[in-house]
């Protein structure tokens, strides 16, 4: 899931913690932390885990994160007929749905999105900080031509001041994209990066994987 350096930046950012939604914005949701998150919480935090183990259970996590960030994209009724001939109503997505990674430590997500939707597009965007100012700018994006009448969702596993995901969000909206279009994915989370991207953008939705 990245380099060593990445590593080492998702330790320290596990260990902080997002006390409340109360001060993020209506929009920022933070998945419950059962027992089985707790256990692979635990395996990324262990100084022990192999790097092999680390991405394996690093996947699993994302797993669950993209899989509540395609909760948030709309669903139309439909009924279907089982293989016993009886009707059934049921929900599908509706067509228009995209990703976008934020490379590079984005890109890690990506596996995740497709194992639960094989044919969506995905898009990619790089943001990279002067070393002096610790400004955000763009080097690179490419979308989908009609991104701009998508759902979104934009992965970028690890916030530390979110000054990255608000430059990618700023490009989005210059290529059109409705700002409560945009879906966030996202593991690991500073408070500070939290507050900055939702006071920034407070129609974005963003999933936040909880960390304790």
């Amino acid at each position: 899931m990245g380099s060593a350096g990445d590593v080492q930046n998702i330790m320290k950012l596990a260990d902080q913690k997002l006390d409340g939604t109360e001060d993020f914005g209506e929009h920022l949701k933070v998945l419950p932390t059962n027992d089985q998150v707790k256990e692979l919480q635990t395996i990324l935090r262990d100084r022990n885990t192999t790097r092999n183990d680390f991405k394996f259970y690093a996947d699993r996590l994302i797993r669950l994160v993209i899989e509540e960030s395609l909760n948030q994209l709309p669903f139309t009724k439909c009924v279907v007929t089982t293989p016993t001939g009886a009707k059934y109503q049921g929900l599908k997505y509706q067509r228009g749905n995209c990703g976008v990674s934020i490379v590079r430590s984005g890109e890690a997500m990506e596996q995740g999105l497709r194992d639960c939707c094989r044919s969506i597009r995905i898009g990619k965007i790089l943001v990279e900080s002067d070393a002096d100012t610790h400004e955000a700018r763009v080097v690179y994006a490419r979308f989908p031509e009609d991104i701009s009448s998508r759902k979104v969702l934009l992965m970028y596993p690890i916030m530390s001041t979110g000054n990255t995901v608000i430059k990618a969000i700023a490009v989005l909206k210059e290529h059109n994209v409705a700002e409560e279009n945009i879906i966030l994915s996202n593991l690991f989370c500073t408070p500070f990066a939290a507050k900055s991207v939702m006071a920034a953008y407070p129609q974005v939705c963003s999933i936040n994987l909880n960390n304790d």
